[in-house]
């Protein structure tokens, strides 16, 4: 990831007109957490004091009895968010003790930047990857449930193999068959692989 400043920050929200920050960090289970502020709540001080907030309501945090915790930029991971109507710029943060100003033990992203630290004091590498291997999947239609009685997930697709001997495609059109076999998905080119033109659509955002 390429390094910034805060400077890079504040300069990239100048030049893309920026009307509100989003604050990103992630609890206990890796999920990712946020809160948005206007443009005007955002200078210097919040890379110097960092932003507060309620950890008593995030999963495996603190309880509500010390509840204050407190939030400070990660600068490499400013980017402008392409899906929002008000433009947006995207921030990362890292979970610290707002009175020892330490990085919190249960941060995930100070836990991996623990780790990216030690393997470099070992001299074995300097660069450590995590999640090298994105898997990328379009269906159709995802449902599930879960109740006193059962529960259950089911996925569908069109390219689907379960789908070789149904009439119809799902949505109504004849099935042409070009069916991927189980466990040959990774490489088919049309028309085996049907989403070729929404991967690409989807690819420069």
């Amino acid at each position: 990831m390429t390094e910034k400043t805060p400077d890079d920050v504040f300069k990239l929200a100048k030049d893309e007109n920026v009307e509100f920050v989003d604050v990103r960090f992630c609890d206990l289970p890796g999920i990712m957490q946020h809160f948005t502020i206007p443009i005007s709540f955002f200078d210097e001080s919040v890379f110097e004091d960092g932003l507060a907030f309620d950890g008593s309501s995030i999963r495996g945090f603190q309880s509500i009895h010390e509840s204050d915790m407190l939030l400070l930029p990660d600068p490499a991971t400013a980017q402008i968010d392409l899906f929002r109507e008000a433009k947006t710029l995207n921030l990362n943060f890292f979970v610290h003790d707002p009175f020892t100003l330490e990085p919190y033990s249960r941060d995930p992203r100070n836990i991996a930047r623990k780790a990216e630290n030690y393997l470099i004091s070992t001299g074995v590498a300097d660069t450590a990857y995590f999640g090298a291997e994105a898997e990328f999947y379009i269906f159709d239609s995802v449902s599930f449930d879960s109740r006193t009685n059962g529960s259950f997930y089911e996925i569908d697709a069109i390219s689907g193999w379960w789908n070789t001997g149904s009439p119809n495609e799902l949505d109504g059109s004849p099935n042409r068959g070009y069916k991927v076999r189980p466990k040959g998905g990774y490489f088919p080119s049309p028309p085996s692989t049907t989403t070729s033109t929404c991967a690409t659509r989807c690819c420069p955002t």
